[in-house]
């Protein structure tokens, strides 16, 4: 199987379809198309061998090709609280730098996850965290109260958790005992927008640093049982087939994740419509995924069922 790797191709809107059909072509898949006012943004999945080639390309049309290490990722950023003191300053900043390096994120305000002795998550929050790859945990300056909060904000989260807060790296280990997947200090409760280059923008790029490790961690696993379809091959029939993309108003419709796919359509009208579709040779989609309601305002959630339970691979 072709080992697919994430970029961002950047270029101006004249002749960009030259590098949608190169991509197109290797094999790959484009996961996000933006048009601000004349530039375009395309965030893919590429063949890893294939990554000069359309830098090649890409060079006469004045394009920008990088790696994007977090395309294909959908990531919540857990706030303590919706006040004005969580967000929007460090909370908004880390969500946008995440974007920018090619996350789908969404925040999630929890509705007691201030003060230390009522920090808690409710069932609604702890699902709709855990249908994410990753969740960042946002908490403030203080250790003891990072120390204290911290045992009730993960209970029942499933997913890989990287902690940031004020304190150091070194003193966030420390305190969290038993240890979460990542940590990034020096962002805490900021009251202004994160600017300066040393302290706060170094900061985000570490915090994106530290993401990609344990995402590549939880990537390794998967591929050591593959799944029964690429999550980006799967957005590609599902569009073609329902064309939801021409039919909505959301940025992302459908969303791609190391194992899956949010779907932005109610699931009960189109659930079982979806499972009937066929993605190659009769396999439908209902052979290789499991589709399932999302917590998140009732969207479809696929999950993709590895080779080791399907015995197919399309």
């Amino acid at each position: 199987m072709t080992t697919l790797v994430p970029i961002t191709y950047k270029g101006g809107v004249y002749r960009h379809d030259i590098v949608i059909d190169l991509i197109d072509d290797l094999g790959g898949y484009i996961v996000q198309k933006h048009m601000i006012a004349q530039d375009v943004v395309l965030q893919s999945l590429v063949p890893k061998d294939d990554i000069e080639l359309i830098r090649k390309i890409s060079r006469p049309l004045g394009g920008e090709v990088f790696e994007s290490p977090l395309v294909g990722t959908e990531i919540a950023v857990v706030s303590p609280s919706l006040e004005i003191h969580h967000l929007p300053h460090s909370s908004c900043d880390v969500a946008e730098y995440l974007r920018q390096a090619g996350a789908k994120t969404n925040m999630v305000g929890l509705a007691r996850g201030y003060g230390k002795r009522i920090a808690n998550l409710n069932i609604e929050e702890r699902d709709i965290i855990n249908e994410h790859d990753c969740a960042v945990i946002l908490l403030g300056n203080f250790e003891s109260c990072i120390e204290y909060k911290m045992p009730a904000l993960r209970r029942g989260i499933k997913v890989p958790i990287i902690l940031t807060g004020r304190p150091d790296t070194e003193a966030l280990r420390r305190i969290i005992d038993p240890p979460v997947d990542g940590y990034v200090g020096g962002i805490g409760r900021i009251g202004h927008r994160m600017r300066q280059q040393e302290g706060e923008i170094d900061r985000l790029d570490a915090l994106v640093d530290e993401i990609s490790q344990v995402l590549n961690i939880r990537r390794e696993e998967v591929a050591k049982d593959p799944l029964s379809v690429s999550p980006a091959r799967l957005m590609t029939v599902i569009d073609d087939a329902m064309e939801i993309t021409a039919g909505s108003t959301h940025p992302t419709p459908i969303t791609v994740q190391i194992a899956g796919l949010r779907v932005k359509v109610p699931y009960e009208p189109y659930a079982a419509l979806m499972k009937e579709i066929e993605i190659e040779n009769g396999v439908r989609i209902g052979d290789v995924a499991e589709l399932l309601p999302s917590r998140m305002r009732n969207y479809i959630l696929i999950r993709i069922r590895p080779f080791s339970e399907t015995k197919i691979m399309v």
